[in-house]
């Protein structure tokens, strides 16, 4: 794991126990098609090319995993605590691309370029400014990041293992082949969806980069989180920055790649493994 030069990340090496209670929910008709390796998923596409894959309402245990080894869980993803998402969402079907975000921005500060890579070396307060344009577009839909609750939960898609449903075969592997999942353990970035997705069609919710949420940080949140949709700490409380998600590229190991890892970085913090996705609802 890369420690980007001591800049403010704080890692916690979680895996959370899950057992998913799903509510029926209905998928848009637009874009059906066969995700990769995976079952038909219906994805919406905006005017900028961005697709997004339906999320549907339920709850989930957020917190470390039964069974897993000590190194894999730390303090603050403790206690492990059941978590209700009560409203179904649209999430990002992959990390936001270059193409998309010079649509938007008209510049590209990534610096491994590609269009279907993904924007990196963009910090908080940009991707804000992104989501700002976004939706000064008017296109009846309100974008923004997801909160961590919301990621964690998508990212699982109803499996109950600490990699979203990957088959992974040393979670400990350091140096490991990157799995038919999620990139890890390569030179840079790749290109969004060649990967398989996880059950609910979203691709690299692991790895490629690491991807910003809305949430303020704080390592004791879990301990006090509100049931029902929780949005984090007051930023008054935050301790750390912001929440960031998923692990990348850089990271040695498929366990710094779990779909509970929590990482918190300050809001002017940058770097080439670093991006995001984005939530939208109707308005």
């Amino acid at each position: 794991m890369v420690d980007h030069n001591c800049v403010g990340r704080c890692v916690s090496i979680l895996a959370v126990g899950f057992v998913i209670g799903v509510c029926a929910f209905s998928m848009p008709a637009t874009a059906l098609g066969a995700a990769q390796g995976g079952p038909a998923v219906a994805y919406s596409t905006n005017d900028v090319g961005m697709q997004f894959a339906s999320v549907p309402p339920g709850q989930f245990p957020m917190g470390c995993s039964e069974g897993v080894k000590p190194v894999e869980c730390g303090l603050e993803e403790k206690p492990r605590h059941t978590i209700q998402i009560t409203k179904g969402f649209e999430l990002g079907k992959t990390e936001v691309t270059q193409k998309q975000w010079q649509a938007v921005m008209g510049s590209n500060p990534s610096q491994h370029k590609g269009d279907d890579l993904p924007v990196e070396e963009v910090t908080f307060r940009d991707v804000q400014a992104f989501l700002t344009k976004l939706n000064a577009r008017n296109d009846g839909f309100l974008y923004r990041l997801p909160t961590e609750a919301e990621w964690e939960y998508a990212a699982r898609a109803g499996n109950v293992d600490q990699f979203g449903g990957a088959k992974v075969a040393n979670s400990l592997g350091r140096y490991s082949p990157a799995d038919e999942w999620a990139w890890y353990n390569v030179e840079e970035t790749n290109p969004v969806a060649v990967k398989k997705p996880n059950a609910w069609g979203l691709y690299d919710m692991r790895g490629n980069v690491n991807e910003w949420v809305q949430d303020w940080y704080d390592s004791r949140y879990y301990r006090d989180s509100p049931m029902a949709d929780p949005k984090g700490p007051d930023s008054n409380a935050a301790e750390g920055g912001r929440g960031v998600r998923g692990g990348s590229f850089h990271d040695d190991g498929p366990w710094l790649t779990r779909v509970s890892l929590r990482q918190h970085f300050q809001e002017d913090y940058k770097h080439f493994d670093l991006g995001f996705r984005v939530v939208r609802e109707k308005r």
